[in-house]
């Protein structure tokens, strides 16, 4: 969240900031605000100090046993002012709190412009399309001639926008899962946490999902929130903590199955695994010195590559404009997948940079060698997610018969099978 401090210093760059986004900019309120805030806070300190004055005074002629009714009056007039400049300036704080946390994060100076992704800019490819002599299937019609993909038991008991995987699928789901945790714990030094599903207000609001985008959530009769993504859980691991700089870069990894209601998305990818209310993930977060984020952004891009470099997807890298950036990110990169069936690129990947935008809401900071403390900056991105990940196998090494080859790197992790051939069981 935005520090009104800073916005009050740097009330330029905050503007260009919000404009470059297609916000309004909301310095003058805040400021304004601010400014009433600080006013009646001296007020409130300066009859503070008269009330205690007025109660010693009252003491001493006690002890004295001199009158002091005038006094005591005083200090009950005093109270009754106190408490109402303390009622006005708590109102001012929460309303400018109220407009604060709202506010998306400032872009990047290396963040393309623009006001959609129509303005999103590719920065590499990876991979050759496939080219088949008949005509592509979507993973959905793949999956349901192999009879190990079934939407329509998984709508009977849950509603649109669950799948039930089989047999192969479901093996192929939980291959793609550990050969991604795999790789980020064994090569890329993440460490694999196990973290609850469940989670309160306070750790979405330090992420930036909530108060803005509680549509898009699901909320259980507890107050608690199922997670969207597993960067809730991993990036509050480090909420409320100074951190000793030299225990820097913290860089975690996380299986875990998200839940998105996506208020809104009606029609839009209903059909098949692309856009699920329930999916799994393997998340990455990081947490850096301000100074060493940058190259953790690409570090971390590179790694999640690495899972569609290894089973030889093809994909795409777009680098997203101002206009098109999510709540909390300065900067993202996202990867896209190559789909048959659709002939396009589709996101299967999205590493972004918050800077100390998460960390100044969840009151995360480090200690520097001198001592001081400093802000910290958090990254989070998918590595990958494991539905788009399957459903890109099935499109990309489909065969005419309905066969689907096993990617080389995922054999180790299939009992050693070369292919996925219809089930005649279900």
């Amino acid at each position: 969240m935005h520090d009104i401090k800073w916005i009050k210093d740097n009330i330029e760059v905050f503007d260009k900031g919000m404009e470059r986004r297609n916000i309004p900019s909301a310095s003058k309120e805040v400021i304004d605000l601010y400014k009433s805030y600080v006013l009646l806070l001296s007020k409130l300190q300066t009859l503070q100090n008269e009330r205690n004055n007025a109660s010693k005074l009252i003491g001493m002629k006690k002890s004295k046993g001199e009158d002091s009714k005038l006094e005591i009056e005083k200090v009950a007039n005093l109270k009754s002012d106190i408490v109402s400049l303390q009622e006005n300036s708590n109102s001012i704080s929460i309303k400018i709190k109220k407009i604060l946390e709202v506010l998306p994060n400032i872009p990047s100076s290396d963040t393309p412009e623009g006001l959609d992704e129509a303005s999103n800019k590719e920065i590499k490819t990876f991979g050759n399309k496939p080219t088949f002599s008949f005509k592509p299937l979507s993973h959905d019609i793949i999956g349901s001639k192999l009879n190990m993909m079934d939407f329509d038991k998984a709508s009977e008991m849950s509603g649109a926008r669950f799948v039930i995987l089989k047999d192969k699928l479901a093996l192929l789901e939980r291959a793609l899962s550990f050969f991604m945790l795999n790789l980020h714990t064994q090569k890329h030094n993440y460490t694999e946490i196990s973290p609850p599903s469940l989670v309160r207000d306070k750790a979405l609001y330090g992420t930036g999902q909530l108060p803005k985008f509680s549509k898009d959530l699901f909320k259980t009769n507890s107050d608690h929130w199922l997670i969207p993504t597993a960067e809730v859980p991993l990036t509050n691991i480090v909420a409320n903590e100074i951190i000793p700089s030299k225990d820097l870069p913290i860089r975690y990894t996380a299986l875990t199955s998200c839940y998105r209601s996506e208020a809104g998305s009606a029609g839009l990818d209903t059909k098949g695994m692309i856009r699920l209310h329930e999916f799994k993930k393997v998340e990455l977060v990081s947490i850096v010195k301000v100074e060493e984020s940058n190259n953790e952004h690409e570090r971390m891009l590179e790694c999640a590559e690495e899972i569609l470099k290894q089973l030889e997807l093809p994909y795409r890298v777009i680098v997203l404009c101002c206009g098109d950036l999510g709540f909390s990110a300065s900067k993202t990169y996202d990867i896209e997948v190559w789909l048959p069936s659709q002939n396009k690129y589709r996101e299967i990947s999205s590493c972004s940079n918050c800077m100390t935008f998460q960390s100044k809401r969840m009151n995360s900071r480090m200690r520097n060698t001198d001592n001081d403390i400093e802000p910290v900056h958090t990254l989070n991105g998918s590595g990958v997610a494991v539905g788009r990940a399957l459903l890109a196998v099935l499109e990309n090494y489909q065969n005419e018969d309905g066969t689907v080859n096993i990617p080389k790197v995922l054999k180790p992790y299939m009992n050693g099978l070369d292919k996925i051939s219809i089930n005649e069981k279900y």
